[in-house]
């Protein structure tokens, strides 16, 4: 029997805790939110959908109730909130890692063995709190950022190319950021054929530069930020944990000299199985991606410098 907790029942939450149940990947779901009457308000509507959709998954949303994810396999955690006009890079990163902490916290002391599946912003910088101050060897605590940035390069290459997404291989290593991602370009492929022998630079250039400002693009379209994508994603990863399936699924996970760089996490290709970050994959970078790498892990540093000028670490 497995069982999944995801921590906060904001939109990016409750889609993803949907596709858990409605997919039927994990046998228990419990949804949890600050709050009151909102996890338990979703819970039910989805459940209405049961016999409509054919799923038979315990959902069960509660409020501030901890003891009810107890023994969770997996914790997805997007709990915080986002920028608002005004506040400072600091000040949304102060609250941020105080909501996640105690998250957290919590969450491991009901489930001292479950895997972290980290989605609250900034996520690469939540990972590292997390991290850091749980203790829990890199294994466990798994950024989602780059299963959602990979989605939106599929994606926009498939448009680009007329063909059907599942055809299109392509990944995005580095910060989950507009400026820090790296999508791969040189990697990417269509039914096996580099892309770079099926688009032209333009237009590949063009699916990088709407590959990287996918988030902001969608924003401005909504008014708010992107929840479909997001949480099929935090569920795309904890089906690969629950399932062991072994994925290779880019991810921001703890570095101890890989790809030339240590104590940050950053979104590499990892092997995603039942023990969680299993292996990271070296693609072997050519000079202009290590470069691009760099920069992208000078970014992460210094946002994480946050934490420590905060004292959140």
């Amino acid at each position: 029997m497995s069982k999944v907790s995801v921590i906060g029942a904001g939109n990016v939450g409750a889609t993803c805790a949907n596709i858990l149940a409605f997919n039927r990947i994990a046998d228990e779901v419990v949804m949890l939110d600050v709050k009151e009457g909102v996890a338990e308000g979703k819970a039910i509507d989805m459940k209405q959908t049961a016999h409509t959709l054919g799923f038979e998954t315990k959902l069960t949303g509660v409020t501030s109730n901890y003891r009810a994810t107890a023994g969770s396999d997996v914790c997805i955690i997007t709990s915080g909130i986002p920028r608002k006009p005004g506040m400072t890079r600091e000040e949304l990163i102060g609250i941020n890692a105080g909501i996640v902490k105690t998250v957290v916290e919590n969450c491991l002391e009901n489930s001292p063995n479950a895997i972290l599946i980290i989605i609250s912003n900034p996520m690469d910088t939540m990972t590292y709190l997390t991290l850091k101050s749980t203790g829990l060897p890199r294994n466990r605590v798994i950024g989602m950022g780059g299963a959602l940035d990979g989605s939106r390069f599929r994606y926009y290459l498939s448009e680009a190319l007329g063909c059907n997404p599942l055809q299109v291989e392509g990944t995005v290593i580095g910060g989950h950021g507009d400026t820090t991602m790296i999508p791969l370009k040189r990697l990417a492929t269509c039914s096996g054929i580099p892309v770079t022998s099926l688009l032209e630079e333009e237009k590949l250039g063009k699916v990088v530069e709407d590959t990287m400002k996918g988030g902001a693009t969608l924003t401005g379209l909504l008014g708010t930020s992107a929840w479909y994508a997001p949480g099929a994603a935090g569920a795309y990863v904890a089906s690969s944990v629950l399932n062991d399936y072994k994925r290779l699924i880019a991810s921001s996970v703890y570095l101890e000299g890989e790809y030339g760089h240590k104590d940050l996490c950053i979104g590499v290709p990892t092997v995603i199985g039942k023990g969680g970050a299993e292996q990271i994959v070296d693609l072997n970078l050519d000079d202009e991606e290590k470069e691009l790498f760099a920069s992208s892990a000078k970014a992460v540093m210094k946002t994480n410098d946050v934490l420590r000028e905060i004292r959140a670490l």
